[in-house]
């Protein structure tokens, strides 16, 4: 029997399954640094740890998502963006946990940047003065009050040297910030880099740079420390100010460092999701070991409608069944009487691009379960031994397996 438009589509609305969500994979982002503790944003909450290591204490609670987290100078205060009424604004709450206290109420997003070397205040961005989508750098006390705005046409982030008179900062959009994916070797007009001004008189200076993206800028000493990804993966430089050389302090291994934040004798930063603290004396740096014992719902298995989440679908030869991709899982349903069989049924790994042979022995399909893609062919009713297919280095993303008439070969 051919399965017709009409039963495909109902299989798309009713297509419903038992999925075995992954446990939370501990993507542990915007991490900050005291002299004694690491904060991080992790699952849209604020967290804790010893800056050794260990088991973190949550320190936020609620809804609504609270990040970009920052100590004070002295590590007493922390500040963060948070949205708990409704709109996305300064936060400032004690290191050691209490009551967040809300400092900007203007309807613009207001994002934490930093904080002035006194203490006294938290430095933002926000669009709030602006005639059009770009933002500006603002101060505002952590006793509250009006916000006063920095003498900078625009700027994304920033870092004051130690006397306060002058500021790391970058002027134009992120793209890595904006659209919360990595714009690998962008080098367009808006690719952002690192300017340093004099508050005094607005004049500026440029970190040299050429086509790269240069970020994220952290002012200590007499040395301006960047993620920039001038040669490769975004990696740590420094700028020195006396010399005015740029030096690769921590060369990537091929992942991304994503945001890092200077505080007293290191850089914590953020690389793949974990947190990693680099001594600026010594130069040496280590993975630390954070366990967040965070309860969260959403990840344990459960019964899930999955028909909006259909990616790709096949045929078997005869019509009698059809293969689809969904939620990261190959799954055959019957035209009429039947289970849905899910083939892969594997927690924590994308399989996708079903396609059935002509022969109906064998569903092709590829999948990043050794790390990289690969093809995979299985038996429709998921018995016996997969057989994988490596598809050779370097690494690659393949689409849209094809069968050749004799189920002999694959394109």
């Amino acid at each position: 029997m051919k399965l017709t438009s009409n039963m495909l589509a109902l299989w798309f609305v009713l297509l419903e399954v038992c999925v075995a969500l992954s446990p939370a994979q501990v993507l542990l982002q915007r991490p900050t640094l005291s002299k004694t503790s690491i904060a991080f944003s992790f699952a849209g909450d604020l967290w804790i740890v010893p800056r050794e290591g260990g088991e973190a204490r949550l320190l936020t609670s609620g809804s609504g998502e609270k990040t970009d987290p920052k100590f004070s100078p002295d590590g007493g205060l922390i500040a963060f963006t948070g949205d708990y009424d409704g709109n996305v604004d300064v936060y400032v709450m004690p290191a050691e946990g209490g009551v967040p206290k809300r400092l900007t109420h203007h309807p613009a997003i207001d994002e934490v940047v930093g904080w002035t070397p006194d203490g006294k205040s938290v430095l933002f961005r926000s669009a709030r003065n602006s005639y059009s989508r770009f933002n500006r750098l603002f101060t505002v006390s952590i006793d509250g009050g009006s916000p006063s705005e920095l003498p900078l046409p625009m700027a994304e982030a920033g870092s004051f040297s130690a006397d306060g008179k002058r500021i790391a900062y970058v002027p134009r959009s992120n793209f890595r910030r904006l659209s919360g994916i990595a714009w690998r070797r962008y080098r367009g007009g808006l690719a952002p880099q690192v300017w340093i001004a004099e508050l005094a008189d607005s004049s500026i200076a440029e970190v040299p740079h050429e086509t790269s993206q240069d970020w994220n800028p952290m002012w200590v000493g007499e040395k301006v420390y960047f993620i920039s990804d001038r040669d490769g993966p975004a990696s740590l430089y420094a700028y020195d100010l006396n010399t005015r050389a740029v030096k690769a302090i921590l060369k990537s291994d091929g992942q991304d460092i994503r945001s890092a934040s200077a505080g007293p004798g290191g850089i914590v930063y953020e690389q793949f999701g974990s947190v990693h603290l680099l001594d600026t004396a010594t130069g040496s740096e280590k993975v630390i070991d954070i366990r967040v014992p965070a309860d969260l719902p959403s990840v344990r298995a459960r019964f899930l409608k999955i028909a909006n989440e259909i990616e790709n679908f096949n045929l078997s030869p005869s019509g009698a069944r059809a293969v689809f991709e969904a939620h990261g899982e190959i799954l055959t349903v019957p035209a009429e009487k039947g289970d849905v069989r899910n083939l892969t049924n594997t927690t924590g790994v994308s399989e996708r691009d079903p396609a059935w042979s002509p022969n109906g022995k064998w569903i092709a399909y590829f999948s990043d379960q050794s790390g990289e893609y690969e093809l995979q062919l299985r038996t429709p009713d998921g018995m016996g031994e997969i057989k994988k297919i490596g598809l050779g280095n370097p690494p690659s993303f393949f689409y849209s397996p094809v069968w050749s008439p004799d189920s002999a070969k694959i394109a």
